[in-house]
């Protein structure tokens, strides 16, 4: 990569298109080009704008404007030299007004050209002589390339589903968001939540702009898309140990999936919902939300009925309630055996893979450490080389066996390596969390012993949730 051009440089185009009555968005364009940076750094440095000012513009702008992004340097620097950290959808807005234009001029959305006569100078850039002119005097750096193509493609899809979206648009966005669900599987959190949010943030502009009866009832038909959208969120927060978001997601989950006419989608919602109280408490929490999941499911025997009783097992096993556990085990299995085959590379499927690690937990809590270590095996081949969390989950959960047997040692190190093993983006709280159990499973007098000091040691590390 070329060296990045001095500020002198930027100055110079500034100082030759005051000159020769260029617009700025002319000049933005040419700075992108020869400094080979951002159209948004570009259109800063367009109008001669430090970071500082730049930051100071755009709070003056957003004074009073209901929900605006708090803006610093340091957030606006990392949205110029990344192309990947997009702002939300009304920050994008609130930039586009900021620096007046237009997708196209920003890599972003949002169109804020004025319609005004050459003459007419905004105060803020009138001493560049210059003014703003269309986006199609755009003329994108090579390295924004990717940045504008995928942003002017998306203007074009907006222009023409102004009056409607099309049936083709709807189906293309709901195979992006079956992509997302299988990503999700081998995605750590941070950067699977990176590719959810802005799928969230266009699902609901379409949702909101007015439509024809037929589309809008596709689009309501669609709420369960973003109730399985706020779902994966809700998860991946989990998993980071951000624990009110989580919470609030999965709420706001819930009432999408309630505002929806799909009853299997209301239930796997809970089941999925159950997680968090489970390994965060209070498992009453994760015991309620679980059990109406299969009462919702009830009559529809299939994988989400499997999911509901397996994730009722494993709350009502860590509760105590050993009874009531190994009943929901058996409805478990009684419900998967009758359910048809899905597709084990979606998030959104209950694999025997999964079905067996719930088990596994569940099994665990009940101290049936032979039948643990069968489903424990038997899980962990099906999941083969696939990476991830929840192979990580059953070592450690092997390993509380262990320790449970008075193999020590054994169990220590089994975690320790599960744990470090992991890359350290998937290395998170509630893997974390569930290394401590390994620890608190040896007695007090033991962990003193190298294989435990290490375990400690391992889990002292900073987790991925950063």
């Amino acid at each position: 990569m070329a060296a990045r051009h001095p500020l002198s440089c930027a100055a110079r185009l500034r100082e030759q298109a005051g000159t020769e009555g260029q617009s700025v968005e002319r000049t933005a364009a040419a700075i992108a080009r020869c400094c080979e940076v951002s159209l948004l750094r570009a259109h800063r440095l367009a109008r001669g704008w430090t970071l500082q000012q730049a930051v100071d513009a755009y709070r003056t702008m957003t004074q009073g404007t209901p929900g605006a992004a708090r803006v610093d340097q340091d957030q606006l620097g990392i949205w110029e030299k990344n192309p990947t950290r997009r702002p939300r959808a009304q920050t994008i807005d609130l930039l586009c007004r900021l620096y007046e234009t237009s997708a196209g001029g920003l890599g972003l959305s949002g169109d804020y050209t004025p319609a005004m006569n050459p003459q007419t100078a905004n105060p803020r850039t009138a001493g560049a002589g210059h003014h703003p002119s269309t986006p199609g005097a755009l003329q994108p750096a090579a390295d924004a390339l990717d940045q504008v193509l995928d942003q002017t493609r998306h203007g074009v899809d907006r222009t023409l589903a102004r009056a409607s979206v099309s049936p083709v648009q709807l189906d293309l966005l709901e195979e992006r968001l079956l992509d997302l669900r299988r990503q999700y599987l081998v995605t750590a959190p941070i950067p699977m939540l990176g590719q959810i949010l802005p799928e969230l943030d266009e699902l609901q502009m379409l949702a909101a702009e007015r439509q024809p009866a037929t589309v809008q009832m596709r689009l309501s038909e669609m709420t369960a898309t973003l109730a399985t959208l706020a779902t994966l969120t809700a998860d991946a927060l989990m998993k980071l140990g951000r624990l009110r978001q989580s919470r609030a997601w999965y709420a706001t989950a819930r009432a999408a999936a309630d505002d929806s006419t799909n009853t299997d989608l209301r239930a796997r919602v809970r089941a999925q919902a159950a997680m968090l109280p489970y390994y965060y408490g209070p498992l009453s929490s994760a015991v309620t939300l679980s059990r109406e999941a299969r009462i919702l499911a009830r009559h529809r025997p299939g994988p989400t009925a499997a999911f509901a009783a397996a994730a009722e097992a494993r709350a009502l096993a860590r509760n105590g309630d050993a009874a009531r556990a190994r009943e929901a085990i058996h409805f478990a299995r009684d419900a998967f055996d009758r359910a048809p085959d899905g597709d084990p590379d979606d998030a959104f499927a209950f694999p025997e893979r999964r079905l067996l690690l719930y088990l596994s937990g569940a099994l665990t809590h009940l101290g049936d450490t032979r039948e643990a270590d069968r489903v424990q095996s038997r899980a962990l081949t099906l999941y083969g080389d696939h990476p991830g969390i929840d192979p990580a989950l059953l070592h450690l959960e092997h390993a509380i066996c262990l320790a449970r047997e008075q193999h020590l040692s054994e169990a220590c190190r089994l975690a320790t390596a599960a744990y470090l093993e992991l890359p350290s983006a998937q290395r998170t709280d509630i893997v974390g969390a569930r290394a401590h159990d390994v620890l608190a499973a040896v007695p007090a007098r033991m962990r003193t012993t190298p294989s435990a000091r290490e375990l400690g040691e391992a889990l002292a590390l900073p987790t991925g949730a950063g």
